[in-house]
């Protein structure tokens, strides 16, 4: 019988960084919003030039994974769920408690669970192809499509109409108008080409055909961070919302 596949634990401790990193971006968002200290939002925005980085870290290593997953549909469908309680505590519970600015709508974990329905569902024509081809056209889609979100396309060559962005409902994908705010948006184009770049790389871990060194752990609490990125995601707003009401009581 074939043995266990080995854990590739350098997957789980870029995850673990990644979210992290993402985190901590969000945590000085909160110093803004909370606690009403405007080098907060300074130095949120200077994060944001790199954080881009961090993202495409986190939804690529997604991808990989989907394509080690027993289920891919079933884990997409919990990641989903994560992110529609998210979406009720901000957009609902939070400003009934007086709190507003932090409404989430389609964040990382809407966009990851649906990448991951997707590609679950395409996964018997993804294993067709070969992977160096559909790794090359995907991220070459990424590029193609990463200027949605501003009307844009292929780095600002190719305008797109106005007319597409006159409805919220299209969010999801990156077509939104102008009153629409979410504190984190990740919309499937392009960050969908994206996650199908790493489902298939995958094919490469899938077959265990990466180097040596990323079967070896180096830090306990990255892997930690990595195997449980969802729930260290759905606790950490929480759990940064509260110590940042501690500080504004003490400050007061």
């Amino acid at each position: 019988m074939k043995s266990e596949r080995k854990r590739i634990y350098l997957l789980d401790e870029l995850r673990g960084f990644a979210i992290l990193c993402m985190i901590v971006h969000h945590t000085f968002l909160d110093v803004g919003d909370v606690l009403g200290l405007p080098w907060g939002y300074k130095v949120f925005d200077a994060l944001c030039t790199v954080q881009p980085v961090f993202w495409a870290i986190f939804i690529v290593i997604s991808g990989i994974c989907s394509r080690l997953s027993r289920n891919t549909v079933k884990r997409g469908f919990i990641v989903l769920c994560g992110g529609l309680i998210i979406s009720l505590v901000t957009a609902v519970i939070m400003p009934l408690m007086g709190f507003y600015g932090a409404e989430i709508y389609f964040g990382i974990l809407h966009c990851l669970g649906s990448c991951m329905i997707i590609t679950g569902l395409l996964m018997p024509l993804i294993e067709k192809i070969d992977y160096r081809v559909g790794a090359v056209i995907s991220l070459a889609l990424f590029f193609f499509t990463n200027g949605i979100n501003n009307h844009t396309m292929l780095f600002g060559l190719i305008n797109l109409p106005e007319s597409w962005y006159q409805y919220d409902f299209l969010a999801p994908i990156g077509l939104y108008s102008d009153s629409f705010k979410s504190a984190d948006y990740f919309s499937l184009i392009p960050w969908f080409f994206m996650f199908l770049f790493g489902a298939f790389l995958g094919k490469v871990a899938k077959d265990e055909k990466l180097p040596k060194f990323m079967y070896k752990q180096r830090s306990k609490l990255l892997c930690f961070v990595g195997r449980n990125s969802l729930w260290v995601y759905l606790l950490h707003q929480p759990a940064i919302y509260a110590v940042m009401l501690v500080i504004a009581f003490i400050i007061a």
